[in-house]
């Protein structure tokens, strides 16, 4: 797979991945695999493609100076900060500062935002109750906050987090930052 996404990217001038945990994976363990490999070009290739790999809200917020898209979003949103985006890109403010330049949108805190949702790729499956256990205090944290929406700038715990509070049929909606960041009014403009 490391090999393939090279190829694919190989001429690509930067690579914006829209998730934290899938950035991370490629910025902590390519340069690994690719020693490990013993191969002298691939291990070349790696090093000279992790300059141009890029987070979605690195990108916007260092490489692009963005942090108004000119979004409108009327609603109640709990950031979930990820563990890959807190812990292994250290991606800091950087979606919340593009969630407060959204129009209409009230940020409002997650308690424990910090705390893990318990997915984590294979840990879920591996550690199936202690999984659960996480989950359920991560939701019980979302409701407690009052958002409308948890936003969060990594799939795997959008996903995790809204199948929990699609089973308890809340109301509670999950979105991908950069769904909100593409909201506009009924005129298809910026407001």
């Amino acid at each position: 797979m490391m090999r393939h996404f090279l190829e694919v990217f190989r001429g690509a001038e930067i690579v914006c991945i829209p998730s934290s945990s899938c950035v991370a994976m490629i910025r902590d363990h390519y340069p690994k695999m690719a020693a490990a490999s013993g191969d002298a070009a691939l291990k070349r290739t790696v090093k000279n493609m992790l300059p141009r790999i890029f987070e979605f809200t690195e990108l916007l917020v260092d490489q692009l100076g963005v942090t108004d898209v000119g979004a409108f979003f009327p609603h109640v949103v709990a950031l979930h900060p990820s563990c890959h985006s807190l812990r292994s890109l250290q991606l800091g403010d950087k979606p919340a500062r593009l969630l407060a330049g959204v129009r209409g949108l009230t940020l409002v805190d997650l308690p424990e935002a910090e705390e893990c949702c318990g997915f984590g790729g294979t840990f879920a499956v591996k550690n199936a109750d202690v999984s659960a256990a996480m989950l359920s205090d991560k939701i019980r944290c979302v409701l407690n906050s009052g958002a409308e929406i948890c936003a969060a700038v990594d799939n795997s715990c959008l996903m995790h987090i809204g199948g929990a509070l699609s089973r308890q049929r809340c109301g509670v909606r999950v979105l991908h930052l950069a769904e909100i960041l593409a909201s506009r009014d009924s005129k298809g403009m910026a407001s």
